[in-house]
């Protein structure tokens, strides 16, 4: 079978294939879906699997999970008013055009590094 690799010989730890990995362990994202955290740990195996086939490349690239174990897993921190005020600030950042000062209700684009209406003032000016 592709990828399983329970003793960890060939690849270092132990690994295994998509959707067979032995109870007990838990990517982060379905720790978190538990409100737990990996609190340190290293990891402890493995999932890998072949992703979809890049269509500039035409390759079928590796992906990999880390696995750790739910037993030594703690609870997720509790956000305190510190946190929210930080978090808030760091999104009102995002929402806040740099070239006009404005703060919208949704996040600036990084592709355009100003809101819409100031990056197509150049071509209105233009045109």
């Amino acid at each position: 079978m592709k990828y399983h690799d329970p003793d960890g010989e060939e690849y270092g730890i132990p690994t295994y294939p998509r959707r067979l990995a032995p109870e007990g362990l838990a990517t982060r994202r379905q720790l978190r879906a538990r409100g737990l955290r990996p609190a340190g740990q290293d990891v402890a195996a493995q999932i890998l699997w072949t992703g979809r086939r890049d269509p500039l490349t035409r390759t079928r690239p590796i992906r990999v999970a880390y696995l750790y174990r739910i037993d030594l897993a703690a609870p997720v921190r509790p956000m305190t008013p510190g946190r929210w005020r930080a978090i808030a600030a760091m999104m009102r950042a995002r929402r806040t055009c740099p070239v006009c000062l404005v703060t919208y209700p949704y996040v600036i684009p990084t592709s355009l590094g100003c809101c819409p209406g100031c990056a197509d003032a150049p071509a209105a000016a233009a045109a």
